[in-house]
């Protein structure tokens, strides 16, 4: 077994940097100077394995707009793509002043008119214009939004394999689903499926969870028992992806009324929710599929953008208003929610990774869901 650190694949790294340099022309940006992982890999396809935990923002990474040239912090060549010379690597440095120093013999960075940054920490607002010091340096965070809210392709098939990993770990999650069972052990079945899929790196430890009966935000974490709606909750990492699916599942062979009704009560807000995943409608039809159905709107997301981590948009009541302007787009990848609940009976979840395409949505997920009927 090879394992090697490898570059994404040509295709992939080099379609998603032509992207962000696009979007570097439209929002007339020289330089981007970029901190955050997520934006680092999709300009360079260079996974970096020796960064993780929380950091405060530093110039991990520099893409001139004028010659694609890209400069990044790297130790050594290990998964670094070939079209990044090697001296144009350079590496750790404690002391801010040094990383200043590789930013001032960067090419162009004396007449570099106009510079973009992900992030910024006082200490580098401060040191930044020494390296660049034409430039008026502005937020390029919306700039890495806007190229990676589209989904190239080999991005979408990116997705698939993340998505496929996450989706046998919620099938191994429902096969231990019985009385008896602890939602920890089902949780562990679901994360112990996605590693021996090669994904040790789950979106979320919170993979299984039997809904609460009282509230609609609560859950338990009690012995299953005869009745009970179990949700699951599957998201795998994969080479820099993440893809989701969810599913609810009773416990027993047979479900009662009221839990059949409530999978009902799911089908039909679902069906408004799909079908609100087109390009050019707004996101908030996404938040009134809830009202249009009859149903409140859950304690979740609505649906998020998925890709390396979480793009835009987030649909939810706080963040998305009446008119604010935010419309879906073919080759968005979306997370869509949908969530009901019934005192006394709990709650039914289901989740699935949706492909917006310019002939309607896409279904990208394959889990089955139970069904009432």
């Amino acid at each position: 077994m090879a394992t090697e650190v490898a570059p994404d694949p040509p295709a992939l790294r080099i379609a998603r940097r032509e992207r962000a340099l696009a979007q570097m022309a439209a929002d007339d940006l020289d330089v981007l100077v970029l901190g955050r992982q997520a934006n680092i890999r999709y300009v360079t396809g260079a996974p970096q394995l020796w960064i993780a935990g929380t950091r405060p923002f530093g110039p991990m990474c520099v893409l001139v707009r004028a010659t694609g040239g890209i400069y990044l912090n790297s130790t050594d060549d290990e998964g670094i793509p070939e079209e990044i010379d090697h001296d144009h690597l350079y590496g750790l440095a404690w002391n801010p002043l040094t990383l200043i120093e590789v930013m001032k013999g960067i090419d162009g960075a004396a007449t570099a008119r106009r510079v973009g940054t992900d992030a910024l920490t006082p200490t580098f607002a401060t040191l930044l214009p020494q390296a660049f010091p034409r430039a008026e340096i502005v937020d390029a965070e919306t700039t890495m939004r806007a190229a990676r809210r589209i989904k190239t392709p080999d991005e979408v098939a990116a997705l698939g394999t993340a998505l496929r990993v996450a989706e046998r770990g919620l099938a191994a999650g429902v096969g231990e689903l019985r009385a008896g069972v602890s939602s920890q052990t089902l949780a562990g079945a679901v994360l112990e499926a996605m590693a021996a899929g090669g994904v040790s790196t789950p979106a979320t430890q919170d993979a299984a969870w039997i809904t609460s009966r009282e509230t609609s935000t609560g859950t338990s974490h009690r012995a299953v028992q005869e009745g009970d709606l179990v949700a699951f909750s599957a998201g795998a990492l994969a080479d820099g992806y993440v893809a989701e699916v969810g599913r609810t599942w009773p416990a027993g062979d047979i479900a009662g009324a009221a839990a059949r009704a409530l999978y009902k009560r799911l089908d039909v807000l679902y069906d408004k929710l799909i079908d609100g995943c087109r390009p050019g409608a707004p996101a908030q039809r996404l938040l009134e599929a809830y009202p249009a159905a009859g149903e409140p709107l859950p304690p979740m997301a609505v649906a998020h953008g998925l890709g390396l981590g979480f793009d835009p948009p987030v649909v939810c009541r706080t963040l998305v208003s009446e008119g604010n302007g935010e419309f879906l787009e073919a080759g968005m990848v979306l997370a869509v929610t949908g969530f009901v609940w019934q005192e006394g009976v709990g709650g039914v979840l289901r989740r699935d990774t949706v492909h917006i395409t310019d002939q309607g949505p896409q279904l990208l997920t394959e889990s089955p869901c139970w069904s009432a009927t």
